[in-house]
């Protein structure tokens, strides 16, 4: 009789160990433990400072740590490369800008993952335009006035990037290309030194991240002719968006949220929900207005077909630029 109690309780803990874990459940269940959060960027860019405010709120909502992790190297594409071969179960997550991750997919050859297929979206927790800005000393004051002054300069007036096959960069490009001018492209070794070469004069145009041109712009270094927003910006009504001279011209700045491919939906569901709630909060709203920006009111599914859409749309920008990065 103990042996049949035994075989008994047995088969009913067996069972048990097979029922099926509603999503609720799993939900609730997660996280068990410390999770890391890769920036595939090196430490005090905007990537980085808003990617540890949001790491602090979510670390306080989930009640895990919530680590942050600098992996720069490769344009990104170093860090992304962790994510996209870590295990999906949520411990791994990662905060990087879209363009960049979208701009790889087309500009890497032998990219060792699928940008779409190995990483997925969840939020975007920021967004903030780039500025076209120029030296005052050039003595313009809107787009028309620049192009006008571009084409008459062939051979000789120049745009900075803060390198080859960045947003900057292709930003440039595609703005060359829409108005038909045909500057020479200066990169320099990142955002900082870009933007000191056009206050110094060594080049005539620039598409900077807003961030860190508004230290210039206040201080009449530089002159914002023009913003990628859709419309003009609540912070900054007297800058025109470039749209208005160029229809379509619309890109930014924007970090996303991001975690491995295949993790499963009532994890990123939560990490939704706890990062659209964090950059609700107060301290999280102050964040974003001191770096020029705010959270894109997206669905996680919104999100990833957004993705999906710049990584098609830079990928025709790279093309027509003729770049290619083995």
């Amino acid at each position: 009789m103990k042996a049949m109690k035994a075989m008994n309780a047995a088969g009913l803990l067996l069972a048990a160990m097979y029922l099926p874990v509603s999503p609720q459940a799993g939900a609730q269940e997660y996280p068990s433990k410390p999770i890391r959060m890769i920036i595939p960027w090196p430490p005090g860019g905007i990537t980085d400072v808003i990617s540890r405010g949001l790491a602090a709120s979510l670390s306080e909502s989930l009640g895990q740590q919530v680590v942050i992790d600098n992996r720069p190297g490769a344009a990104g594409t170093l860090g992304v490369g962790i994510v996209a071969k870590s295990l999906p179960d949520g411990y791994t997550l990662m905060m990087t800008d879209v363009p960049s991750h979208a701009i790889s997919a087309s500009l890497y050859t032998k990219l060792p993952y699928d940008p779409l297929k190995d990483i997925e979206p969840i939020a975007l927790p920021s967004r903030s335009p780039l500025v076209l800005v120029v030296n005052p000393k050039l003595g313009v004051k809107t787009i028309p006035q620049l192009i006008e002054i571009a084409k008459a300069r062939p051979g000789e007036f120049a745009f900075a990037s803060s390198g080859p096959g960045s947003i900057t960069h292709l930003t440039g490009e595609r703005f060359n290309r829409q108005t038909g001018i045909k500057p020479i492209h200066v990169p320099y070794k990142g955002g900082g030194p870009a933007t000191a070469a056009l206050v110094a004069g060594e080049a005539g145009m620039y598409f900077s991240c807003i961030s860190a041109a508004i230290p210039y712009i206040k201080a009449g270094r530089l002159t914002a002719l023009g913003i990628t927003l859709p419309t003009r910006s609540p912070l900054y009504p007297d800058v025109p968006a470039v749209t208005e001279v160029i229809p379509g011209f619309v890109m930014g700045c924007n970090t996303g949220f991001f975690a491995p491919g295949g993790t499963p939906r009532r994890i990123v569901g939560r990490l939704y929900t706890e990062a659209m709630k964090a950059v609700g909060q107060p301290r999280m709203k102050e964040l974003l207005t001191l770096n020029s920006a705010e959270p894109a009111p997206f669905t996680q599914a919104q999100f990833k077909g957004y993705v999906a859409n710049e990584v098609r749309d830079w990928r025709e920008v790279v093309r027509a630029a003729g770049l290619k990065v083995d």
